[in-house]
């Protein structure tokens, strides 16, 4: 079973940096994390989840969220099954739940639990 953990999230003022991870668990050779699409997703209170970034597979194309280009990275490390996100000139808006989402080629979705961000002064 394909588990998800996600670690990084904080208390960080306006302007500020975070840098969350994704440790995975359970891939196997039939399905790999290389071959998975990775995604961070964030829910804030009172909104519907929305995606914040995704990365394909081991070729590594990304995409964004408009509203995060240029301030958020997302990377992965296929060697250590970890993806991550690389978030800077943090904004009050910006604060959320975020989670860590992968999936099959097959496209079975896996959830992580989340990791609370908190951008305020």
């Amino acid at each position: 079973q394909v588990r998800l953990v996600e670690s990084g999230g904080g208390l960080v003022q306006p302007g500020g940096s975070l840098r969350l991870s994704c440790a995975t668990s359970g891939f196997t050779t039939g399905f790999t994390f290389a071959s998975a699409t990775m995604s961070w997703y964030r829910q804030a209170p009172g909104k519907e989840r929305e995606l914040v970034a995704r990365i394909i597979n081991s070729g590594g194309s990304t995409n964004y969220a408009d509203s995060m280009k240029g301030r958020f990275t997302i990377s992965r490390d296929n060697a250590k099954n970890t993806m991550y996100l690389q978030m800077n000139s943090l904004k009050p808006e910006d604060t959320a739940v975020y989670y860590c989402n992968a999936v099959s080629l097959w496209g079975v979705n896996y959830w992580g639990q989340g990791t609370q961000v908190t951008v305020s002064s």
